[in-house]
């Protein structure tokens, strides 16, 4: 009779074993799923909060070039637009404070600075950055972009 209870311990401790087995699996699929899905989440999914580029609205343009003395006795014929965002409005922006950022710019640069294509969109692109924040209010950005209708220098 002891061999015949042994033999029903080891059949009862069987099933449990089993059990335990199961409850292990499913835990750690449980853990490596809800892993999986923090790791979606925080990482490879974008944020709603990424700042979304500017939709683009009407373009202001200067009506008359201005000209811009620069150093050595030459001098720059400016024309320009401004590239408005859609939160500015369907009315054009006054464009004095463009046309003063530009002069203050541009005036005492060299013609050789402005000849080559680097130093060309290196002082448009400081430009307008200036003009950006000049127009910018409560945060909003109303230009998003400059565009050169006549460049000479001379």
């Amino acid at each position: 009779m002891a061999k015949d209870e042994k033999e029903k311990d080891a059949a009862a401790e069987a099933p449990k074993k089993s059990k335990k087995m199961l409850i292990i699996i499913i835990a750690a699929v449980v853990l490596l799923g809800g892993g999986g899905a923090a790791a979606y989440f925080l990482f490879i999914k974008k944020s709603d909060d990424t700042p979304k580029p500017p939709v683009k609205g009407i373009i202001a343009t200067l009506e008359n070039a201005i000209t811009i003395n620069l150093a050595d006795g030459h001098y720059l014929k400016l024309g320009f637009a401004l590239q408005e965002t859609a939160d500015a409005g369907t009315e054009a922006v006054d464009l004095s404070e463009a046309a003063d950022l530009a002069i203050d710019q541009y005036t005492g640069m060299t013609v050789a600075e402005l000849s080559t294509e680097k130093g060309r969109l290196a002082a448009k692109e400081e430009l307008l950055k200036k003009i950006e924040e000049a127009y910018k209010e409560d945060d909003k950005q109303y230009i998003m972009d400059i565009y050169f209708t006549q460049f000479v220098t001379q």
